[in-house]
């Protein structure tokens, strides 16, 4: 069996599970972002009354944080007033950040665990070795109540990725050269499992970011055996014992893609589909406008994310007319990244630096598009309407690339930025 598969197998009591199979398993972790109040009326409905286990969930207030409306706002206060009736141990607040962030940083993420969150980005967890998935608000009702949730058994695809990456090309580059290929309905409600010497040298959050991205490939969930890096830093934090699942010798992918990383060139995913995937080489000589530039959210906003745009602004100033909103992807991200001076390097290049959440990146507040505008995010969605106007047009990339956009104020390849850096 595949480790996804054993994991599936022993959260549902079985010693062997088979692809279509459906199975009840129990959830370690369930996890209730501040979009789902209907989690709470679902829950009364079906006549529950106590969370199965208030050590194994919490809220996550990151896509309304600081609330932007009256309505945000009340829901808010619903979701608190249910989390202190219940006695949850746990609870992330509008301080604390985006949810596939903040729940490793809190040690609840770890190897061999079923994880379900109601955002379908939850396949981020897949870069520690977990089996994490997204589920709407009836089912995380279902959850809190009993403990498990039914899955199917999935057909599980391989994407090997070998090779170093060339100077420039980051995670989100690789992540968005696989979506050109596979595309965006490559793998629906299949599980993805990253192999090969690029993954098994890859830092947690390259990992984190490729992993965050199957989802838009249509992935139920997406799976990296953990390596020494996944290791160390979920064994400074665990909050539970945990065990490294491993996959048999003898297992048979459904499908295989081979991608040679030490080849790829870095890309941007264009208006209006994240599998629109052409080479940033080209479309910098196109002179494409930009008026917004935005690094953060669950893709990419972490510190060495924040650190590569910093390597990039330093000493730089940003394009009349254009703003750059960064958004740390959690309070300890902006709190390391002040530490080590990234806050301020951006900041002095004409950064705007917002709370730590999911801000604009879901068009909800902290940075809307305005209609005909153009926006290149470090985000992992592109579609109309997804940050502001249907109007407005939305380029994904990685960070360096977005603040070498915003530098010449179109779109901009960032690797002479990167090496000819201002020390």
């Amino acid at each position: 069996m595949h480790a996804i598969e054993k994991i599936l197998a022993r959260g549902s009591g079985q010693t062997i599970v088979r692809t279509g199979e459906i199975v009840t398993a129990k959830v370690d972790f369930a996890e209730i972002n501040d979009l789902y109040l209907q989690t709470i009326y679902s829950f009364r409905e079906i006549g529950a009354t106590h969370v199965w286990d208030p050590g194994r969930a919490a809220f996550v207030f990151d896509h309304y944080s600081p609330c932007p409306t009256i309505r945000t706002a009340s829901n808010h206060r619903e979701m608190r007033d249910f989390a202190k009736e219940q006695g949850l141990k746990y609870h992330f607040d509008v301080n604390a950040g985006v949810c596939h962030q903040v729940m490793p940083e809190a040690g609840l993420i770890y190897p061999g665990m079923i994880v379900v969150a109601t955002d379908s980005h939850t396949t981020t967890q897949g870069a520690f070795g977990a089996l994490g998935t997204g589920c709407g608000a009836t089912d995380m009702a279902c959850i809190l109540a009993t403990g498990e949730l039914w899955f199917r058994v999935p057909e599980i695809i391989e994407i090997r990725l070998d090779g170093p990456a060339q100077p420039g090309v980051f995670p989100k580059d690789v992540a968005l050269n696989v979506l050109g290929r596979v595309k965006a309905d490559g793998a629906v409600y299949k599980a993805i499992e990253f192999t090969g010497s690029y993954v098994e040298s890859l830092d947690v959050p390259g990992r984190m970011t490729i992993c965050n991205m199957a989802v838009e490939m249509g992935a139920k969930t997406a799976y990296m055996q953990p390596n020494q890096a996944v290791l160390d830093y979920v064994s400074e934090r665990a909050v539970r014992p945990f065990d490294v699942v491993a996959s048999d010798p003898d297992f048979r992918f459904d499908e295989s893609y081979l991608f040679r990383v030490d080849q790829m060139e870095p890309v941007l995913a264009c208006p209006h589909q994240v599998d629109n995937i052409q080479p940033l080489a080209e479309l910098a000589r196109q002179d494409i406008r930009v008026d917004q530039g935005y690094i953060g959210s669950c893709t990419n906003g972490r510190v060495e994310d924040l650190a590569a745009a910093a390597r990039v602004l330093k000493g730089r100033k940003i394009a009349p007319y254009t703003r750059l909103i960064v958004v740390p992807a959690s309070a300890e991200v902006m709190q390391e990244a002040m530490r080590q001076g990234y806050i301020q390097i951006l900041m002095e290049a004409g950064a705007t630096i917002t709370t730590p959440g999911c801000a604009a990146c879901l068009g909800t507040h902290e940075g809307i598009l305005g209609p005909g505008e153009v926006c290149i995010t470090s985000t992992n969605r592109n579609f109309k309407g997804r940050m502001g106007s249907n109007e407005a047009s939305l380029y994904l990339g990685s960070p360096a690339a977005v603040a070498a956009s915003l530098l010449e104020g179109r779109i901009a390849d960032p690797r002479p930025y990167l090496s000819r850096e201002v020390k």
